[in-house]
């Protein structure tokens, strides 16, 4: 039997037919299959290894740096930075957190115009906060607490095992007595001695600055005590129960919101 014709000359069987019509439909799916894989490896390439920013060409001449490799090139230098310099990072941090608490407190809570905040006033709560929730508190609730505590055993267990643990959750009492003790003892009457010698009419006599400090350290005692333990007995057990490096992060998340209550409450001359 002969062969059906195709035009004058090409000759094609049913089996050659159905051959043809497959290799377009198999070339194609392997070239899907082949971009997938490159997609994936281009991925995984991307988050698993640090990144620079790409620059491209808009055609213009004109150089455009890729928003998201930049964005995750800071984010890495960033998290490099703060592992290597964990106590600088923290004083930044503590700076940055406690201007801006102050500057809202005036702005929005006490509805201070934009042109008439106090900058003396948050240049106070600047370097207060540098000084004490910067440097001093990270040296005691990070340095001296490892060495008091074993704190790095019973903040790397998941929350089901700490609560098992008795000496572990001895440990975090004690954590939490001795930090409301300083609070309570250093850090009030810091804030009010430093506040004194910013505010002070009595010129640069150390001393007028402790007295005036002190007395209104007595005088608001009650209040802020009350307060203070409210706040940061329930935030001290949180905090030190959470793993080491993110003790400081979330003390400072913490302490954002009671650092825009002082300065309501007593950051005024």
């Amino acid at each position: 039997m002969s062969t059906p014709l195709i035009g004058d000359n090409v000759k094609v069987s049913s089996s050659s037919s159905i051959v043809s019509v497959r290799t377009p439909i198999i070339n194609n799916r392997n070239r899907i299959i082949h971009g997938r894989k490159e997609k994936q490896q281009q991925q995984q390439q991307l988050f698993s290894s640090p990144k620079t920013a790409i620059i491209t060409d808009d055609g213009d001449g004109i150089a455009n740096e890729d928003d998201e490799s930049s964005s995750y090139s800071f984010s890495y230098q960033y998290v490099e930075f703060a592992k290597d310099r964990p106590f600088v990072n923290n004083i930044l941090i503590a700076t940055a957190k406690t201007g801006l608490a102050d500057f809202i407190a005036q702005t929005v809570i006490a509805q201070v115009p934009l042109m008439e905040v106090d900058l003396q006033r948050s240049f106070l709560f600047c370097i207060f906060g540098a000084l004490y929730s910067g440097a001093f508190q990270y040296l005691y609730q990070v340095q001296v607490f490892k060495r008091l505590f074993d704190v790095d055993k019973f903040t790397s267990q998941p929350w089901g095992e700490k609560i098992k643990d008795v000496p572990g959750i001895k440990n975090l009492l004690a954590q939490t007595g001795l930090d409301l003790t300083i609070l309570s003892l250093v850090y009030l009457s810091a804030f009010y001695v430093f506040k004194a010698s910013v505010f002070s009419e009595q010129g640069t006599d150390p001393s007028e600055w402790f007295t005036t400090g002190i007395d209104n350290y007595l005088t608001n005692f009650h209040k802020d005590e009350s307060d203070l333990v409210k706040v940061w007995l329930p935030a001290d057990l949180v905090c030190f129960s959470v793993a080491l490096y993110l003790r400081m992060p979330v003390r400072q998340l913490v302490s954002f919101g009671w650092t825009a209550y002082l300065s309501f409450a007593h950051g005024s001359h």
